[in-house]
Formats: C-alpha cells, structure tokens, sequence
C-alpha cells in the first residue's frame, strides 16, 4: 500500500510518501512562504528524488482541519486536483490527530495545541495504549485554553503539549496546568505529511476514504470573514 501525505494546515507545508511501514521520502518547510507556492513544487522534488510513479499511489492523505483557513484551502486543492487526475480516493485525516501521532510511544497524555486566535487554540487529548494502539481521549475541537487545561488537571496524567499554540500559550501553561507537563522537541512538535501518510493508511485499510471530489476541509468554525458578514447582517 503506498500513500501520498499532504499537510497545509500550519505553517509548515509537508508532503511524504509512506509505502507499507516504511516512509519512502518527506519534504517538511517551515519557512516565509505561502504553500501555494511550496505545496506543488515539494511534491515535484520528491517526485524526482525517489522517481515515484503517482499512478502508483493507492490514495492521498490529507491533514483535513482545523488549521489556517487558507493553507487547509490550499492542500485540499492540491489534494482533490491530484485524486481526480490520478482517479484515487482521498483520506482525510484530523489535523490534530496526526500531529499527536506524531508522539508514538509516548507515555501519558497528549495535548496538541494550535493558535486559533481570539484566545482560542485548536486542540484534542489522546494517548497510546501499552501495545501501541492510538487512542483518542477528546476528539479535536476548538475551545479556550482554560478548558482544556480544566480536563487534563481532571485526568491527572502526565501531559505533553505539542504544535504552534504552545508559544502562544506557555504562559497560561504554567499558570494552569497542575500536573507534570512537557513540551515536544522541534523535531516532532509541528506538522509532518509521514504522520498524516501512516494515520491515513490505517484508515484506508479500514476502508475510510472518500472520492476526490466529495472532499471538504474540516474549520471547526467561522472564519473571521464570515464571522463578520454574521454580526454585519444580525446589526442590520
């Protein structure tokens, strides 16, 4: 089984490239530049790198949301133009999901953190089970900090916070969180498309794919311009 990864949803933009248990190849960048200007050529270069066949691949992964409004539009494009061109299904993988799978092996809890702004963060619980199993405490939503905060002190396991809310929030991490926590290194605290790769071939084994053009990004809620044409209309 060989599955495409495609992750937009941050500021990282990362595409790779898992066949069975092995990751054949991963192009990850963090830098200043919009992923419609990254996404394509990455894919490219690792085309040419392992000289893969895309008619090979039996389906594309995609960190679905939340995340940036415009980088989920963007890697869902990308996505749906190459599933319909090749005629593959797409997975759609929650985006914090796979950037907690990022932890494999991890003990205790795992809290990723995206900065959904308005003091908000794009967040869910998860843990591995003692054989490995994945394992999902609070789906992903978004939600104020002091919330998630209130159910990891209920928990009372050890924590480890992960992603580009943990900046944001460090501050309100240690005012509010009272059992022993951690902070991810940098090479496993953003988005990496092997992740999104190896947690879609679990769901595609287990038949959970879509046509390329049933896709749909996953927000989570409102973007700010639709936020404001809402209270526009409910003033007017």
């Amino acid at each position: 089984m060989k599955i495409l990864g495609i992750d937009g949803s941050g500021l990282v933009a990362s595409v790779a490239v898992v066949e069975d248990d092995n990751l054949i190849a991963e192009y990850t960048t963090g830098y200043k530049k919009t992923h419609s200007q990254t996404l394509l050529p990455m894919l490219d270069e690792v085309q040419k790198m392992v000289e893969l066949d895309l008619n090979s691949i039996d389906a594309i992964a995609v960190a679905a949301g939340p995340g940036s409004f415009t980088g989920l539009r963007i890697a869902s494009a990308t996505a749906k133009g190459l599933g319909l061109s090749l005629g593959c299904p797409l997975v759609s993988v929650p985006t914090v999901d796979a950037l907690a799978f990022n932890m494999w092996g991890n003990s205790g809890v795992i809290c990723p953190i995206l900065d959904a702004r308005r003091g908000q963060v794009y967040t869910g619980l998860y843990r591995f089970t003692d054989d490995g199993q994945f394992q999902v405490v609070k789906e992903q939503c978004a939600l104020d900090f002091s919330q998630i905060a209130e159910e990891i002190n209920k928990i009372g396991s050890d924590v480890t916070f992960l992603g580009d809310g943990v900046p944001v929030f460090k501050d309100k991490i240690a005012e509010l969180i009272k059992v022993p926590y951690r902070f991810a290194p940098a090479h496993l605290n953003r988005q990496h498309a092997a992740s999104v790769a190896t947690l879609g071939s679990i769901y595609y084994a287990n038949g959970d794919c879509e046509p390329a053009a049933d896709h749909r990004p996953e927000y989570l809620r409102l973007s700010q311009a639709e936020r404001e044409r809402m209270e526009k209309e409910g003033k007017s």
